[in-house]
């Protein structure tokens, strides 16, 4: 919203305070001003001149040589290339010695051999944005009514030295989209009185009612509209004045018929529509939403398709207007009208909001519109137009309105109390206090005991609750003004929950391995979206979704990572460890919210680590990313209770280099080599993976730390290689070994796989070395041989395994 500051001036007085400290003082009290403009700011030296002579120059086609008037003792002469440049015309001359914007300075010239003592100027030139210039001035000079006096400032006779305040509006403060929402806000701010227009309209015999009648379809969406006829209109330019107020609130002046429309939007917040009576097509005004298929040329001369949905203005047969939006091209106003058919309504705001969405249309009416214009200024809109019709355009106003109004606006009542007030602000404020606040801002006070029965105008629509009431108190009485304080509080001892400690622990875990944090797009394709799960459930669709990329919500977050490392590796960095910790969404059914879990997910390609100055490196291969859970369970103390069995049913990952992770024996993830076909169509180098079910891990039960001695005792180790058969697995064997040495064998260690030619077909020979240790004495070699044998009996029995000969 821009504010005229001299426009201001006219509702409330502001002398006392120039624009830029008003600008501060709203701003203080909650209402943001963005910047102050000066409008004639580095100009000076503009006066009005009258052109005496004009004729053209002997050696240019395109430049005439004028003899101007400037209200010197002598006339100067101008050379001028404006095309509108004519004898008799008043015009902005920049004076020899002028500055205009730009720091442009005017000197003594000449022109093609002519000496030129100033220049004519254009609006453009003087500063004026050329969008906001009267069309009729946009490619030439502006020209002054008749009776400008010649050698006064010309930028006071434009009225171009104000100020422009630009407001920067929050949506609930659409009451400040007008100079009298403005001036209710000043106002309250200076403790100042708000002049209202004051007007007296000489109303002719005929009745508006009997040229004109209005009927309303809905009164849900339309349940005011007022209608107003004016004749003997005259088209023309308005006046200077109101053409300057228009453009400084960045309008463009069209004609007096349409500028006074828009000036009474600006005045008064409502917006208004003149349409061309004798081309409306009947005497009927009906208000009705729009037929399928029925069709309007608007006044930016686009046919628009209407819907159902859409809300227009008819003559009883057709659209004349989308409502509250646009008007239309057949019943503009022209220069030919004599009668004006004066629209002034109130339509549902969430009505036109839809429609400005719809069509792509976006005004001045339908942004006023769609936030809430006051209902109680419909009519006084249309008399405050109808007066302007009549002294600016020599109309007769007929006498009243056709007016339908299905109910009266109400006034909103919200009460507070004094002790709430205080609370909330951390403020004493006294009763006075409040009262003389809520005064200012011109809301009904009632006060009885500390409570408040304030009854808010219709102008503040925004106001509807208590605590939007302790806001004005707050925002008038001062926000820098209110103490600071520490808010009271019982002192705790800060803790992070067990959730924040696991991801900590994970993240701590990880980053010290060397893996970087990703995070990637919940977003994948139909084809990505199966892919890795741990839980295989139908994909959630988008309903509108941005690509076909992206229109599924994954089910693992492995795939994303793939394209991390695929993405990288494009780009030459072969060695990539990365993790991600984030949320996989699980379909509960049709038209039901997914279920959301959460996932830790890694992947890593390329080298674990090398040392080019000792000629070593290490790839990454699968007891490099399953030590790497293994270190995870270490440190979040889940000891023995982590295993790991081999898995070859996941078809993205490798069957003989794939396990499923097991807590306390049931599956929460995996970790395993993407296959390699799927790694030859992503483009990938050797990759491995993990991913884990974050939330089995949150609810696993951590034991207590404990601790043991130093043993002080020796320990036996014993070395075994048993033969089994080639599907029977180490782990399995190891279990098996642990359960039968008890109490005595304290660690068990694979250290040598052979499945050469010297064993037989369908057999492999595992080797495992087992150390047996009491810590309070030293064992006997009958102790460690009875718990060896017992070891050696359980592997026979329970995995047919016997020892290598």
């Amino acid at each position: 919203m821009f504010v005229s500051y001299k426009w201001l001036q006219e509702y409330v007085d502001v002398q006392e305070v120039s624009a830029e400290k008003l600008a501060d003082l709203i701003t203080r009290a909650g209402v943001e001003v963005e910047g102050v403009e000066v409008r004639n700011e580095g100009i000076s030296g503009v006066v009005v001149g009258h052109v005496l002579e004009k004729e053209q120059h002997p050696d240019a086609d395109k430049l005439n040589k004028c003899l101007v008037d400037i209200g010197a003792e002598e006339p100067v002469q101008i050379i001028c290339g404006a095309p509108n440049v004519d004898k008799g015309q008043k015009v902005a001359v920049a004076t020899v010695g002028a500055v205009l914007p730009g720091n442009f300075k005017i000197k003594k010239a000449k022109l093609r051999g002519e000496a030129s003592h100033g220049m004519i100027c254009s609006l453009q030139e003087l500063g004026v944005e050329g969008k906001l210039v009267p069309k009729e001035y946009a490619e030439g000079i502006y020209v002054f009514p008749s009776d400008a006096p010649v050698g006064e400032d010309a930028l006071e006779q434009l009225h171009l030295n104000d100020a422009v305040l630009e407001l920067g509006l929050t949506p609930n403060r659409s009451d400040c989209l007008s100079m009298l929402g403005v001036a209710y806000e000043v106002a309250t701010i200076l403790g100042k009185e708000v002049k209202l227009p004051e007007f007296t309209i000489r109303e002719a015999a005929d009745q508006a009612n009997e040229a004109v009648k209005v009927m309303l379809q809905d009164h849900e969406s339309n349940p005011h509209y007022v209608a107003k006829v004016i004749k003997n209109v005259t088209v023309k330019p308005s006046p200077v004045w109101m053409q300057a107020r228009l453009a400084a609130a960045g309008i463009r002046p069209i004609n007096n018929v349409v500028d006074i429309t828009n000036y009474v939007l600006m005045e008064y917040g409502q917006p208004l529509h003149a349409f061309d009576y004798d081309r409306f097509g009947s005497t009927i005004v009906e208000t009705r939403k729009a037929n399928a298929g029925e069709t309007i040329v608007t006044l930016d001369g686009e046919e628009r398709k209407l819907t159902e949905e859409d809300f227009v203005i008819t003559n009883g047969k057709e659209a004349v207007a989308l409502a509250g939006v646009m008007g239309g091209e057949a019943t503009e106003v022209s220069d030919s009208t004599t009668t004006v058919l004066l629209e002034s309504a109130y339509f549902n705001p969430q009505l036109i909001r839809q429609a400005s969405k719809r069509h792509g249309l976006r005004s001045e009416s339908s942004a006023r519109f769609e936030k809430g214009v006051d209902p109680n200024r419909v009519k006084a809109a249309a008399n405050r137009a109808a007066y302007l019709l009549q002294e600016l355009a020599g109309g007769t106003v007929l006498a009243g309105e056709a007016e339908v109004q299905v109910e009266q606006p109400v006034e909103a009542t919200v009460q507070v109390t004094m002790n709430h007030i205080n609370s909330l602000l951390g403020t004493s404020l006294t009763v006075d206090e409040v009262k003389d606040i809520f005064t200012r801002l011109q809301f009904t006070v009632k006060e009885s005991d500390g409570t408040f029965d304030i009854t808010v105008p219709t102008r503040r629509g925004d106001i509807t609750i208590p605590q939007d009431l302790i806001e004005e108190v707050g925002r008038i009485y001062g926000y820098d003004v209110i103490p600071s304080v520490l808010p009271t509080m019982v002192a705790t001892t800060g803790q992070l929950s067990k959730r924040q400690r696991l991801r900590r622990e994970i993240r701590s875990t990880f980053e010290g391995a060397g893996l970087k944090q990703a995070i990637t797009y919940s977003l994948t394709s139909e084809s990505k979206s199966l892919q890795f799960a741990l839980e295989k459930r139908e994909p959630v669709k988008l309903a509108l979704p941005m690509s076909e990329e992206r229109s599924r919500l994954r089910l693992s977050i492995v795939p994303q990572l793939l394209e991390v490392v695929a993405y990288n590796q494009a780009r030459q960095l072969e060695s990539v460890a990365v993790y991600e910790l984030g949320s996989v969404f699980l379909s509960t059914g049709a038209n039901q919210l997914p279920e959301e879990k959460e996932r830790l997910a890694v992947a890593v390609s390329g080298n674990w680590h090398e040392h080019a100055w000792q000629g070593e490196k290490k790839a990454v291969d699968f007891y490099v990313v399953k030590g790497i859970v293994e270190a995870l369970s270490t440190r979040l103390q889940l000891g023995n209770r982590i295993s790991f069995v081999a898995n070859t049913s996941l078809k993205e990952l490798h069957p003989g280099r794939t396990a499923d992770i097991l807590l306390d024996g049931e599956v929460i993830g995996y970790v395993g080599q993407v296959h390699p076909i799927v790694q030859k169509n992503i483009g990938l180098k050797e990759t491995y993976v993990v991913e884990m079910d974050v939330t089995a891990l949150e609810s696993a039960a951590v034991e207590a730390l404990s601790f043991t001695t130093v043993p002080r005792y020796p320990s036996i180790t014993r070395d075994i290689a048993l033969v089994v058969e080639s599907d029977v697995t180490a782990g399995s064997l190891q279990s098996i070994i642990l359960e039968a040495g008890k109490s005595l064998l304290k660690e068990v260690k694979l250290f040598d796989l052979y499945e050469g030619e010297k064993m037989e077909e369908g057999k492999k020979s595992l080797a495992f070395s087992l150390k047996y240790m009491d810590p309070e004495r030293t064992l006997t070699d009958e102790e460690v041989v009875k718990a060896h044998d017992r070891v050696l009996t359980a592997l026979q029995e329970k995995a047919n395994a016997v020892l290598r000969g």
